[in-house]
């Protein structure tokens, strides 16, 4: 869910690579065609508005089986600091992100195999106790809470989640190209790795955890360390 670019074409991307058919989901379907194309082996592209409850009740029930379940939509509504924050950007946040994971994988359990797996994708800021990100904290934070709980309820339903650091992903696009190059170029040097993330480095932890059977209840730091640099 959420594959037509990003985070979500590289897992679809890589999902692929080993053989397995693969299915896309995003609100604009040439994009969805577009990165399907670019994923190759084989990958179906379904336009789903993963906002639109309707649209997500359509789409499983005309969906297969499904062995593995990753939930790459993300909105970017909910950051600035607290005092200012708009609480209605703070409800539009979860409208973007908390509740479509949540409707997502509720429609999703009559099709998934009953010890398939489920794996979200939040976000370090939801324990990186940055200022300006309280908003984005609690949705984050939501979400990852809820792992730990529905791994024992849904079991063996395998349920994760993926919490990445700053990675470069068109997400970023809404800040100008060279203010957005300063801030990485800031970020990797007090990242442990040196640099912030790829698309392929989340994918490859998705990969993991949907893969290994023996896994659940895990919520996955994939910040090149950058929470140990904080200290946080």
């Amino acid at each position: 869910m959420g594959g037509s670019s990003g985070i979500g074409e590289a897992t679809a991307t890589l999902f692929a690579a080993t053989g397995a058919e693969v299915t896309i989901t995003g609100r604009d379907q040439a994009r969805l065609d577009q990165a399907a194309a670019r994923v190759g082996g084989k990958t179906t592209a379904h336009r789903m508005d993963a906002t639109d409850p309707a649209d997500i009740d359509a789409f499983f029930a005309q969906s297969g089986p499904i062995d593995h379940l990753v939930v790459a939509v993300s909105g970017s509504a909910g950051s600035g600091p607290f005092a200012e924050l708009d609480l209605a950007e703070l409800a539009a946040g979860f409208e973007g992100k908390f509740w479509p994971q949540v409707r997502i994988l509720r429609a999703a359990l009559p099709r998934l195999r009953a010890d398939g797996s489920v794996t979200l994708i939040t976000a370090a800021s939801a324990r990186a106790a940055f200022p300006g990100t309280s908003g984005l904290a609690a949705i984050n934070g939501a979400l990852e809470a809820m792992v730990p709980p529905l791994a024992v309820e849904l079991a063996p339903l395998r349920i994760n989640a993926v919490s990445p650091g700053v990675v470069d992903t068109p997400w970023w696009d809404r800040v100008p190209a060279q203010q957005r190059q300063a801030l990485f170029e800031g970020l990797a040097a007090t990242t442990p790795v040196g640099r912030v993330g790829h698309p392929a480095d989340i994918a490859r932890a998705i990969h993991s955890l949907a893969t290994n059977g023996f896994i659940t209840g895990v919520v996955l730091d994939t910040t090149g360390g950058a929470n140990l640099a904080t200290g946080r």
